[in-house]
């Protein structure tokens, strides 16, 4: 700057005066606005009062937006302090690169050149981080899609990435953002991430510790050094934040034991030259051991001291432990959560004695105000009408507030089987530290599946099905399902409908029907693996199921039911027991029946006949069942247990007296990292009582398959029956028989055992289950026949999985001990309707 202005008689003092201001204020200005300052004073030789604003040059930004932030107007008196401020505020909103001043008249002008807008931002090379997640970063430091282009935000963009991806122990990651300049003023910005390999643990070095060694210390780690699991883990990968969570382990495995003294003197992390290895050394002074000196309870006891003592879990003499102090706290204060309490505080503050290694504990109790549950509120349920959500809500509004309440409540959700997540949480009403409103958010699944399918079969003809299934009916929490199959064997009709909330109390109300007709004889060729014999039977029943406390219901259900049987009278083609129990319970002889097929030409008619025995039953049946169920989930359940005890007896009028016991224990135990053991018991029986000498064939149990002993194709264990006709040929005099064929039992004894692991590479591990097992099971003809050798075993592995479709199981499965004529099937793929 030229002093001499100053002392030249043509420089005002005034001017002079600014002149000097606006060099004093220029490196408090941004870049681009020091030149219009002073540049503004030519464009604005004298001050003058505004009488109009014009704004020359926006394209996207409205004129309204830019007298929003001027802070002149209209009748104000501009002067070259007032232009200072103007341009600072506009260049403040960071719309614009360049703004000029000028003067028309009495009019200000405003001319500006916007800054591009981003039209599109592109991600390119990211692998490790998700693009959601990327783009979430981004999107925090201004870089997203309509925002306004800033030079400055590349670097930002740079520097951020960097930092993500640093935090994953890739240090090897190079950003490069590119810009692209669009017509109408836009720009495209790419960045290309090349995110080289992650940094690996190379060495966890714990230096100090004396009393334990490094694998008791770092057994609880997230870190690890590179081991045949990594590959999926990934827990060799260095990250900043597993690291400082290692430490903390670190101190409270100490703080655990009894070392208050413990002490992480210092931490490096070390990485070698080619940025590839990582390793870690933490430097530990142990300390000594500390004993509990005293323990005391302070504070306000709404419940009582006597009842908060017992949730004391350390006394005088213990070894001090600062997991078993947090676990006093959290006891206490739910207990007091379960009262109202919802924001109780219990901290237990320590006294210690360093000469005697002696701690004293004192826990302050500090329940605060009693809160209410105002309101609960439902998202996510776009499907499910509230009201079958309020209704499994054991919390209730206007009520104290109970963490056991809403612990339950969560339960009872995800037991429905509707959701995939149930999520819970308390909100405090504003203005007011007495009340709460509770927040129940849901994911939904798909609740009802379609299935169709057709087939073909020499000995069935066309084969096709359909089912219909829904579980949340209409929203409103009813389960309704058609099925109906049809071959030219059998014919069948099952419709289904069950209320469980048929009262405002939780009675459930529900129907069945089904109509069953199936000619086994149509096929029976001396090949097949069927009883030569027709049944027509239709079923009608009402099930009411009765709560009796939060976990325990008692099922009714009555049902009417006609049964005609025809069945061939050779005892050659027919089992034993069936033809005692047509001929021994009012069978009548119904004539002679044409054979569909022979070996040879299977599906032709031969011409032969046989004789057939007849009989119509018809049965008032009563059921009655209690069940407990304490399980956490529907569908894949990972603590609590399912038992239900069940009798089905026939009742007079009927024509058979006969009766089916059945009972079921599961229960599941959690075990370590997401294991969880699953043990499940199943026993089945049924006999005759009254003038009914022979138990009905058509009530048998059957055993094998997916739902009983895998490895052993379904329906096919048990009793066995074998149909062989005389030799004509001198030649070969032994008789000829068919393959054999289970027939059934009254007596099933089934027994499975599963270890079920996490799901690696799921998403969902909610619809994915995985299972190793050991199934014991068999079906015997009455409890005479049981003997402990005949039992069979298998193991093998099972998936679950819970498809868009339809539920799937697939298990392999390899028997231990099968016998001659046992039918091995070592892949079992089903579908469900109902898992």
């Amino acid at each position: 700057m030229d002093f001499a202005l100053f002392r030249s008689n043509s420089f005002p003092k005034k001017r002079a005066l600014a002149a000097c201001l606006a060099w004093a204020l220029l490196p408090l200005i941004p870049a681009g606005v020091s030149a219009q300052l002073l540049n503004s004073e030519s464009e604005l030789p004298n001050s003058f009062v505004i009488s109009d604003i014009r704004v020359d040059g926006l394209s996207r930004i409205s004129t309204g937006t830019v007298l929003t932030y001027l802070p002149v107007e209209r009748g104000d008196r501009m002067d070259t302090a007032r232009s200072s401020d103007a341009l600072r505020s506009l260049y403040r909103t960071g719309f614009f690169e360049d703004i000029k001043f000028s003067r028309e008249g009495d009019i200000l002008v405003i001319t500006v050149q916007e800054r591009p807008a981003i039209s599109k931002v592109t991600l390119v090379g990211n692998k490790d981080i998700k693009e959601p997640d990327l783009r979430k970063a981004l999107a925090g430091i201004g870089l997203s899609e309509g925002e306004v282009y800033n030079r400055l935000i590349i670097d930002k963009v740079q520097q951020e990435l960097t930092r993500q991806y640093y935090n994953r122990g890739k240090y090897n990651v190079k950003v490069t953002p590119t810009v692209k300049r669009l017509d109408r003023n836009r720009v495209e910005v790419t960045v290309a991430v090349g995110e080289g390999k992650a940094s690996k643990i190379k060495h966890i070095n714990i230096v100090g510790n004396k009393r334990f060694t490094d694998a008791e210390i770092m057994e609880e780690f997230e870190s690890r050094t590179s081991n045949w699991l990594s590959w999926y883990k990934r827990d060799d990968q260095y990250a900043k934040e597993k690291v400082q969570g290692d430490l903390e382990k670190l101190r409270s495995y100490y703080l655990d034991r009894g070392y208050v003294d413990m002490d992480i003197e210092s931490t490096q992390v070390s990485i070698s030259p080619d940025r590839r290895n990582i390793y870690v050394t933490a430097n530990i002074n142990e300390g000594e051991i500390y004993k509990i000196r005293e323990t005391k309870l302070t504070g306000e006891f709404v419940l009582g001291q006597e009842t908060l003592e017992p949730l004391v879990f350390t006394a005088k003499g213990d070894i001090f432990s600062r997991k078993r102090l947090e676990q006093t706290s959290e006891a206490i204060k739910g207990v007091l959560a379960n009262v109202g309490y919802a924001f109780a505080e219990v901290e237990f503050i320590p006294d210690i004695d360093r000469d005697k290694r002696e701690v004293g504990i004192t826990f302050f109790v500090n329940p605060g105000k009693r809160v209410m549950v105002r309101r609960i509120n439902f998202t996510g349920n776009s499907k499910t009408m509230d009201e079958v959500l309020r209704r499994e809500m054991r919390q209730l509004e206007g009520g104290w507030f109970a963490q056991s309440s809403l612990d339950r409540s969560k339960i009872r959700l995800q037991r429905l089987g509707f959701f995939e997540d149930v999520k819970l949480d308390t909100e405090k009403v504003a203005g007011s530290d007495d009340l709460v409103d509770v927040k129940v958010e849901v994911k939904e699944r798909q609740s009802g599946n379609f299935q169709f399918g057709f087939g073909y079969s020499a000995l069935q003809g066309l084969i096709t099905n359909m089912s219909l299934q829904q579980e949340n009916f209409l929203g409103r929490g009813n389960r309704v399902g058609v099925a109906i199959s049809n071959n030219i064997v059998s014919r069948r009709f099952d419709f289904s409908y069950f209320n469980p909330y048929w009262t405002d109390d939780g009675i459930s109300r529900g129907f069945n029907l089904s109509f069953n007709e199936n000619d086994f004889s149509r096929y029976n060729t001396g090949e097949t693996s069927l009883v030569n014999f027709q049944s027509d039977t239709i079923d009608l029943s009402s099930v009411f199921s009765f709560p009796v406390t939060e976990t325990d219901r008692i099922n009714l259900q009555l049902g009417v039911d006609q049964n005609k049987l025809r069945l061939n009278k050779s005892q050659a083609e027919t089992p034993q027991a069936f033809t005692d129990f047509i001929r021994g319970e009012g069978g009548r002889d119904c004539g002679a029946f044409p054979v569909f097929g022979d070996t040879a030409n299977p599906g032709l008619i031969t011409g032969e006949t046989f004789l057939q025995d007849c009989a119509d039953f018809r049965a008032l049946r009563a059921q009655v069942g209690w069940a407990r169920d304490t399980r956490n989930a529907f569908y894949v359940p990972t603590d609590g247990y399912y038992a239900r005890v069940g009798a089905e007896v026939t009742l007079p009028p009927s024509d058979l007296r006969y009766y089916k016991i059945t009972a079921q224990y599961q229960r599941f135990f959690p075990l370590w990292n997401n294991f969880v053991f699953m043990t499940n018991t199943d026993i089945g029986y049924g006999d005759t009582y009254g003038k009914t000498n022979f138990y009905p064939f058509f009530e048998y149990f059957y055993g094998g398959g997916v739902r009983s002993v895998r490895g052993f194709r379904d329906n096919s264990l048990g009793p066995r029956y074998q149909n062989c006709i005389p030799s004509v040929d001198p030649q070969s005099p032994d008789p000829i028989c068919s393959q054999s064929y289970a027939i059934g039992g009254a007596l099933n004894i089934t027994q499975n055992l599963e270890l079920i692991v996490p799901t690696p590479f799921a998403k969902d591990r909610e619809s994915v289950r995985l299972a190793a097992f050991l199934d014991i099971g068999n079906v015997f003809a009455d409890v005479d026949s049981f003997k402990a050798d005949e039992l069979r075993y298998s193991v093998g592995l099972s998936m679950q999985w819970r498809s868009p479709v339809a539920p799937i199981i697939i298990s392999f499965a390899q028997p231990l001990n099968d016998k001659p004529g046992d039918d091995v099937e070592q892949l079992q793929f089903t579908f469900f309707n109902n898992l």
